[in-house]
């Protein structure tokens, strides 16, 4: 399976910050050690266009970042501070979710080592998210002509209210936030199916949640591409997360996934979204899982 990966993905961030942005990098060299990622399979992006964002942000929202940058009310809601190498590094990720869906188009699967930045709005961005690179890669393939439906399974644990927001109303694209209720953000969108889930749920519960829900997101929807948002602050532990997933419950959500879309014939894209235990390293090491899994 093809991933994308750029050192860039890696962008120091001021002393204490809470986003584990060393994960990028340490999920990159942890399936390299494994023997699973062999050089063949690594794509390596360049930045996404300006033609490319402008599908989804707005022609104001994408002046700031490219010109004066953002405001201090807007890095408070984003959460990180602007600079030239931020809006590089999102351009990256971006460029990295568009050819994963392209690998996975071609090839039945395809990963990015970063992406699902899922809290990006067209004029505004929020939650660590600066473009929304799974919503730019939908409209992109869209005018391509190369899918026509897309359906979005978003895993991690916050509501993907950027993503909603695109897309609401839009008979051409699914979206499946399953989050927690009670969690960030506390103004929810609406996604085209939305399940909340209550503070602490365990493996079992959560896990049978998503296998009553699945199913259902083809019983009226045939998606040409399905992007796969396989945020890990599921797990227990995780600072902002609220969950009490085992390591083996986000392994079996994970395998529950891409059991499915292969059980279907489905293209999947897969990207990391949140994680954010208070030790990287296993931040890492439950993003590696989706991978070990689709890559077996």
């Amino acid at each position: 399976m093809k991933v994308s990966h750029h050192p860039d993905y890696y962008l120091p961030l001021p002393e204490g910050h809470p986003f584990p942005m060393v994960k990028y990098t340490l999920v990159y060299d942890r399936l390299r050690e494994a023997g699973l990622l062999p050089a063949d399979n690594i794509m390596i992006p360049e930045e996404a266009s300006r033609a490319d964002l402008e599908y989804v942000h707005t022609h104001d929202y994408l002046e700031r970042l490219f010109g004066s940058g953002l405001s201090a009310q807007e890095q408070r809601a984003l959460g990180v501070p602007w600079s030239p190498r931020l809006l590089r590094r999102s351009r990256l990720a971006v460029q990295g979710t568009i050819l994963a869906a392209e690998a996975a188009l071609d090839e039945g699967r395809g990963g990015n080592l970063a992406g699902g930045t899922h809290h990006a709005f067209p004029d505004h961005g929020e939650g660590f998210c600066v473009l929304n690179d799974v919503a730019i890669t939908i409209r992109r393939l869209q005018r391509e002509g190369r899918i026509t439906r897309a359906l979005v399974v978003d895993l991690d644990v916050h509501q993907g209210n950027g993503t909603a927001a695109i897309f609401e109303g839009d008979d051409s694209v699914f979206t499946f936030s399953m989050h927690g209720e009670r969690n960030y953000p506390s103004r929810k969108m609406r996604s085209t199916l939305d399940i909340g889930l209550p503070d602490g749920i365990d493996d079992d519960t959560y896990l049978s949640a998503l296998k009553d829900n699945l199913p259902r997101l083809i019983e009226n929807f045939s998606p040409d591409l399905v992007f796969y948002l396989a945020g890990v602050d599921v797990a227990a532990g995780d600072r902002y997360g609220r969950f009490n997933l085992s390591d083996e419950g986000v392994r079996a959500r994970d395998r529950s996934v891409l059991d499915w879309t292969a059980k279907h014939g489905l293209p999947l894209a897969i990207t990391l979204a949140g994680g954010y235990s208070p030790n990287t390293v296993r931040t890492a090491m439950l993003h590696t899982i989706v991978f070990e899994e689709a890559m077996k």
